[in-house]
């Protein structure tokens, strides 16, 4: 395929996938502002590497690696510029209250949380994960099995105490 059409299908995942790649970035920043510009640097680096795409079927898994970078990248950026305690209190006032599963997510270490979201609510396959988080697809098993474990005992542990 040519770079323009490449470049096209890029900017068409792009659009279509947006809301999915903030609540991906979401889940590693815990911050709305950070979290968009996650987005738009994910956008940014996709459109200008659309020449190293060759396969157009794995350009969602792609994106999604992308968006897991930067947020990587940005999360060690402020470790640097402040203390790992400040990220955490600074992100709590932008959480999500409004769902009990979406507050239950914050039982979960990010990788955990990437491997919920991009399975359940953005409907990957565990292979598209596996791929877009460099992790073999038994890892990616592991990590979605304890995570949902770990979600279970938070939700039923969250009934038990509203019905006292």
């Amino acid at each position: 395929m040519s770079l323009p059409n490449m470049q096209e299908l890029i900017e068409q995942e792009l659009l279509s996938h947006y809301a999915s790649m903030y609540r991906l970035a979401y889940t590693y920043v815990k911050n709305e502002a950070d979290a968009m510009d996650i987005v738009q640097e994910s956008a940014y680096l996709a459109i200008k590497n659309a020449s190293t795409v060759r396969n157009p079927d794995y350009i969602r898994t792609w994106i999604f690696r992308i968006v897991i970078n930067t947020a990587l990248s940005q999360l060690r950026q402020k470790s640097h510029e402040i203390s790992a305690e400040k990220i955490v209190e600074q992100g709590e006032s932008d959480q999500y209250t409004d769902f009990d599963t979406i507050e239950a997510l914050n039982v979960l270490n990010s990788k955990e949380r990437a491997v919920i979201i991009l399975r359940y609510f953005e409907d990957c396959r565990l292979q598209d994960i596996a791929d877009a988080m460099k992790e073999n697809l038994s890892t990616v098993k592991s990590i979605l099995y304890r995570s949902l474990k770990k979600l279970r005992i938070e939700l039923t542990e969250g009934d038990i105490c509203n019905e006292t």
